[in-house]
């Protein structure tokens, strides 16, 4: 019977519409896929040496095994945001000869069977076999191994029942946060050791054989309690119950009113943001994407990276444009004939879309503004990098928006989805951080970094000097490609 149902899925992806369409979005990410497959496998040989000079006191295995704890909460946080509950349409297999267990058991066992929940893998096997093995021997690196595809069963099961418990994200997240940072905290003011901790779990399980089962009596228990849930939630008005959208406070914009019709173009944006499922997600990891810094600024050896250093700070400080920019225009795309029969003039719809953009960099900008406690040059890269968003990316966003003629539809749920993208998104991140970094990298290499900063600073100036002709060239591109927007958000799929 799970060979029927696997099958029917496999049918249902292939002859979707959509499953061709995106054709050159599914070839884009597959090399994607196999990028960071590459990255991984070179991390996982170079790891040992990274945690060596980390913590020179300390073997690089043992340390491993400290912060695979933390690891395990961090992907838990990444899993509850993004991934996608598993469903399937109960109604059509009810009325068949077919055990309520069968139905539920397929649900929670078909997200596991899904390849990129073990890209991690690529990173544990290279380290295992150069680190985990001189201290653990072979039966000591296979049981690492088998802990590593436990705990990924683990997270892939529990992700999905937390979000289906707590259907409210954004309160998940903060609670999953608070617990990571109070637990850091405690480790930092060394009142409570989760590293410590986590260093004796692992090293007793992976000195001692077969007590490496008890990481797979962690996935066992998180099935059950799936089951427990299903058990009680098991038909369609329960399980595939929505959780009843709050009407947004119309009352609530209405000091946008103030700046006429293009604030109520932006009050009507902010609106469509909080309202549905996708945009909800996409907010949500964008505020966790702030947090992208800390992994590059506190440690020393970025220092000499100055193009990565810019990567990472136009990244943070635009992450508000740079996740909703992608958007701009084709996420109106279900009403877009109707806004175009309404009194509103290409200058104020461009406008208006300007104008959001503009606020969600700034707001970015300042949320990253605890950063600048690492040091000046971070100031100075994230000061460069505001200006370059606001001078030069906002622009390339609003113009390549106009070519995206795929239909975003809201109601798809997953922020991660594909979805209403085309190869045009993938296209234009080149200018947006590719540039600005490899000018950094290659002024580098004469130690100009100085120069290169002067010159990206000139060209986002340029741009926020001649926004009237710049934005004016977008009104008349936009006039141009209207009617063939028109007609490809009229297509679905």
């Amino acid at each position: 019977m799970y060979k029927i149902l696997f099958k029917h899925y496999w049918l249902k992806s292939i002859r979707s519409p959509g499953y061709y369409k995106n054709l050159v979005i599914n070839i884009f990410m597959g090399f994607m896929i196999l990028y960071l497959v590459v990255v991984l496998v070179m991390m996982g040989f170079m790891l040992p040496k990274l945690l060596q000079e980390i913590a020179p006191q300390q073997d690089p295995a043992s340390t491993f095994n400290g912060i695979m704890i933390y690891g395990v909460i961090a992907i838990l946080l990444i899993r509850y945001m993004m991934q996608p509950l598993s469903t399937l349409n109960l109604e059509n297999y009810q009325v068949l000869p077919i055990k309520r267990h069968i139905l539920v058991n397929y649900l929670l066992l078909k997200p596991l069977l899904n390849p990129l929940n073990y890209i991690i893998l690529c990173l544990a096997i290279p380290f295992a076999f150069t680190s985990i093995a001189k201290v653990y021997g072979a039966g000591g690196t296979f049981q690492f191994l088998f802990l590593v595809i436990s705990l990924i069963w683990f997270n892939t099961l529990l992700a999905p029942l937390l979000k289906r418990k707590f259907s409210n994200l954004l309160l998940g997240m903060i609670v999953l946060l608070a617990i990571g940072s109070l637990l850091a905290t405690l480790e930092y003011f060394k009142i409570f050791s989760l590293f410590q901790l986590s260093q004796d779990i692992f090293d007793f399980l992976l000195s001692r054989p077969f007590i490496w089962i008890t990481g797979i009596s962690l996935s066992g228990l998180a099935f059950l309690l799936n089951k427990r849930y299903f058990s009680k939630n098991y038909y369609p008005e329960k399980i595939d119950r929505k959780v009843k959208r709050k009407d947004v406070d119309t009352g609530k914009f209405t000091f946008m009113e103030r700046f006429g019709k293009i604030g109520e173009l932006i009050s009507l944006e902010m609106k469509l943001v909080l309202r549905h499922s996708r945009t909800k997600k996409t907010l949500y990891t964008g505020i966790l994407f702030l947090f992208y810094g800390l992994i590059f600024y506190p440690n020393n050896i970025y220092d000499n990276q100055a193009g990565l250093l810019m990567f990472v700070a136009i990244f943070v400080t635009g992450i508000g444009m740079i996740i909703f920019g992608q958007w701009i225009i084709n996420w109106d795309g279900a009403y877009f004939d109707f806004l175009m029969t309404r009194d509103i003039d290409t200058q104020t719809y461009i406008r208006a879309n300007y104008y959001f953009m503009l606020a969600l960099s700034v707001v970015s900008f300042i949320l990253t503004t605890p950063y600048f406690f690492f040091g000046r040059e971070i100031i100075i890269y994230h000061l460069v990098a505001l200006i370059y968003n606001v001078g030069v990316n906002i622009y390339v966003y609003l113009f390549g928006a106009t070519f995206n003629t795929k239909r975003l539809e809201l109601s798809k749920g997953s922020s991660m989805n594909m979805q209403g993208a085309s190869y045009k998104n993938f296209i234009i991140v080149i200018p947006l951080v590719v540039l600005p970094s490899m000018l950094i990298v290659i002024f580098n290499l004469f130690s100009a970094i100085h120069i290169a900063l002067i010159i990206l600073a000139l060209l986002g100036l340029a741009g926020i000097l001649f926004r009237e002709p710049l934005l004016k060239m977008i009104e008349q591109q936009f006039l141009r490609r209207k009617y063939v927007l028109c007609t490809g958000f009229r297509k679905k799929g």
